[in-house]
């Protein structure tokens, strides 16, 4: 089970060859480490088998204990001595069967449903090294705010969360608050923010989910620091909520400029989808829990990597999004 489990990892490292080719560069990896003689590799139905034994829990408890690993002398890992991290969503497409379809469901199109099941995945990213440290996935149909709801006892004390538009709301930014981490967010030009009080930098303070109903029920909103700006006079203005209330510590400026970090999230994906994934449309498994076994590989496999570029970055103090 052991080998099975590093047999995994490896199939995100080789998406492209079949189960046995994987299975057959694993073991002779093994051999030249170990020193023992090449062994004959078993065959598709074998691996399959020991696959459905081994199971999903063993690779996503071992990718729970995934972690930052940002240092301080890290470039672009931190701002104003916190730790930046982003949030997004994403999908990935799993083989046309009977179980896949029943455990992740189809997305409906004008057309008709799309031709595979899919799966949709929340993940947290460390913006300086790349690194994917925590994430969750679910069928197709569940929305990236409730998977993003369960990465919360990740998040806590001394870092920043950056994210789009989709996790503006006002429960989700009150929960990361209660982490004890801080957030900045866009937010829609549709939600209504007054301005409370104006600040010298030209942010203003005010609250997240203040009506009738709220004011009458005695709940206070959320406080907030907003900031409006335009990157160019022809685009369309860009609205940031944060949690960091003082501009001395964190200036309007400042955080305009730092939130495209977010995209960084964006780049990670493609890592994840297009260069370790290769041009293969689908994943592997034919079953949910292999799914979830091969999805949390994938994982694991990505961080793998990650993690070797933050070290070889790290012999020459070089910015890790610089390494290809």
């Amino acid at each position: 089970m052991d080998v099975m489990v590093y047999y995994v990892i490896a199939l995100g490292l080789f998406l492209p060859a079949a189960y046995e080719e994987v299975l057959r560069c694993l073991v002779e990896g093994l051999g030249w480490l170990d020193g023992v003689e090449p062994v004959r590799v078993a065959g598709k139905s074998a691996i399959a088998q020991a696959r459905r034994r081994l199971g999903s829990a063993p690779l996503e408890a071992l990718y729970a204990q995934s972690a930052p690993r940002a240092s301080a002398a890290t470039p672009g890992a931190f701002f104003a001595g916190l730790r930046l991290v982003s949030i997004d969503g994403s999908t990935l497409a799993v083989p046309d069967t009977p179980e896949n379809e029943v455990g992740f469901g189809r997305q409906p199109g004008v057309r008709g449903p799309a031709a595979f099941p899919m799966l949709r995945f929340a993940a947290l990213v460390e913006t300086g090294t790349h690194l994917i440290f925590a994430a969750q996935m679910g069928p197709g149909t569940l929305g990236e705010l409730a998977l993003g709801r369960q990465l919360l006892p990740r998040l806590g004390a001394g870092m920043l969360l950056l994210a789009d538009r989709q996790f503006a709301a006002q429960d989700f930014l009150r929960a990361v608050a209660a982490t004890g981490a801080q957030f900045l967010v866009r937010i829609s030009d549709r939600v209504s923010l007054t301005a409370e009080t104006r600040l010298p930098d030209g942010s203003f303070l005010s609250r997240i989910g203040v009506s009738k109903n709220t004011r009458r029920a005695g709940q206070p909103g959320l406080p907030v620091r907003v900031i409006e700006y335009r990157v160019a006079p022809s685009q369309g203005r860009f609205r940031l909520v944060t949690s960091l209330l003082d501009p001395g510590a964190a200036p309007a400026a400042a955080l305009a400029a730092l939130y495209p970090q977010r995209w960084e999230h964006e780049g990670v994906y493609d890592e994840f989808k297009t260069h370790l994934r290769g041009a293969h449309l689908v994943l592997r498994s034919k079953s949910p829990d292999l799914v979830r076994q091969e999805f949390f590989g994938l994982c694991l496999a990505h961080y793998a990597v990650r993690s070797l570029m933050l070290e070889a970055a790290g012999q020459d103090t070089l910015d890790p999004d610089h390494l290809s």
